[in-house]
């Protein structure tokens, strides 16, 4: 068969012929694959992301207890609604002061009785879903396969002592594949701020400042910094969490994202009127 004609398929086996004797060694041939244009990059990005899946546990992507959004049982509605907006999740953990742990999971879904009919009396414990328990040490694999036949789409991590360590989503585990998972509260790849209202907005971290400037006819100082992020790490003088917000000049930034090692977007709200720093 002439190998021009040859199917990919083949194509693909013909590298295998010598069998991979370890990870390493299949990655090089997937990798030799993808430079002979039988798979495009995406494909290989995706196999290589479930082979570190096949590697990892939970403890290395999971939410941190310390960063966890979580609802506590003894708050009311109306206490813990404008979280649920805020944060734009569909499942929060719900905490018990007196027990010192996580009790069930809330379904945001689930509170839309409540906010169609006023009278109906709310109590957290008629619509608190079973928690879905895993211990840090699990493997990613496994857990994705859990997560498909138990139908759960968020688990909370205990540490060997039982305490909580952290919660995971199906998210979490398949954006280790495919890459992050965008959804329609975020900002479009070609634009780097959303407007929610005259004084609101959403700003990725690495938009640049002179874009920054340009956009809110704002002159915030650089510091030799080439973007908002930048400025905005170089004041808080460490890697923000979600949630810890400062004021420069006249606006007032809040993390809504960031890692270990970057801030990834931010709140921008507007608190006076824009002037030369």
């Amino acid at each position: 068969m002439d190998e021009h004609k040859r199917s990919w398929l083949e194509k693909l086996s013909s590298l295998f012929s010598a069998e991979p004797g370890n990870r390493d060694e299949l990655i090089h041939v997937l990798r030799e694959a993808e430079e002979h244009k039988l798979l495009d990059a995406e494909a290989l990005s995706m196999m290589e992301g479930v082979l570190e899946v096949n590697e990892m546990r939970v403890t290395d992507i999971m939410v941190p207890r310390s960063q966890m959004i979580v609802i506590e049982k003894q708050q009311m509605m109306k206490h813990f609604l404008p979280l649920v907006i805020e944060s734009n999740h569909s499942r929060f953990p719900v905490y018990d002061h007196e027990l010192d742990n996580i009790i069930g999971v809330l379904l945001a879904k689930d509170l839309l009785p409540y906010l169609l009919d006023r009278s109906k009396l709310f109590d957290i414990r008629e619509i608190l879903r079973p928690s879905f328990i895993i211990p840090e040490s699990k493997r990613l694999n496994t857990l994705l396969r859990e997560f498909r036949s138990s139908k759960n789409h968020m688990a909370i991590v205990v540490d060997e002592y039982g305490h909580v360590a952290g919660l995971i989503t199906i998210e979490d585990v398949l954006e280790q594949i495919v890459g992050e998972i965008h959804d329609e509260h975020d900002i479009e790849d070609e634009s780097c701020i959303k407007k929610h209202s005259e004084q609101e907005y959403i700003v990725k971290a690495m938009t640049p400042m002179t874009e920054f400037n340009e956009y809110f006819t704002e002159k915030l100082a650089p510091e030799d910094c080439d973007t908002i992020g930048g400025l905005v790490l170089k004041h808080f003088g460490h890697v923000p969490k979600r949630d810890e917000s400062l004021s420069i000049n006249n606006y007032h930034f809040s993390i809504l994202s960031s890692d270990a090692r970057r801030i990834k977007m931010l709140k921008v709200e507007r608190i006076g009127t824009p002037k030369d720093v």
